[in-house]
């Protein structure tokens, strides 16, 4: 499984969860988001940390916006998969990488306007991905999920402020970084203790 942490140094949740992976004897590779948002002197000791705690497969820094390293992971990934037949043509292509970015741009945006509120307890699910509008605009919808109900109250914000803040930019964000328009919509979950539900990792597939 690939592993994606900000980079920032992990927190007791953020340790607990990946000893939960590491301790089940799962491959485990390790990706540092948004190195575009930190300076190298920074970064250095996140990784550092992260691998005198655990034993990876492979640590990978990069940046899902600028596309930086994300080549490296995809060769990290590959090491490890098992030979077997093609179940699409080669020609055609998927719709998941900019699924990922795209829940990991929606990830950010409420992380930074909640900072000192809500942590790292934010998962997002794009459940929707519609490219078929004649008007050449992609339309999404996606589910923030957080693990109390007071974290939804302060993603949503008084009368919604929050929530369109966030998804205004990420909706921003997607569309420099695709060159299409886009039509997004939020829905903010509670998902009690997410982070500690196996069942719902694998469903995210963060497990």
């Amino acid at each position: 499984m690939v592993y994606v942490v900000l980079p920032v140094l992990p927190d007791r949740r953020e340790k607990d969860s990946i000893k939960k992976v590491i301790g089940k004897g799962t491959r485990c590779i390790l990706a540092v988001n948004k190195i575009d948002t930190v300076k190298k002197d920074a970064l250095l000791p996140v990784i550092a940390k992260y691998a005198g705690m655990f034993s990876f497969d492979g640590i990978v820094p990069l940046s899902a916006i600028t596309g930086s390293g994300v080549d490296v992971l995809i060769m990290e990934i590959k090491k490890y998969l098992p030979e077997g037949p093609g179940l699409y043509p080669d020609d055609m292509a998927t719709d998941q990488v900019e699924r990922f970015l795209l829940s990991e741009i929606i990830r950010e945006k409420a992380i930074l306007n909640t900072r000192d509120e809500i942590p790292h307890s934010v998962a997002v699910e794009v459940i929707r991905w519609d490219e078929s509008s004649a008007d050449n605009m992609i339309r999404a919808d996606a589910n923030i999920y957080v693990e109390r109900e007071s974290q939804k109250g302060i993603i949503i914000g008084k009368r919604g402020r929050m929530l369109k803040k966030i998804g205004s930019e990420a909706r921003m964000e997607i569309e420099d970084a695709l060159g299409i328009k886009f039509f997004l919509s939020l829905w903010v979950k509670v998902k009690k203790d997410w982070r500690e539900n196996p069942s719902f990792l694998e469903e995210m597939g963060i497990k």
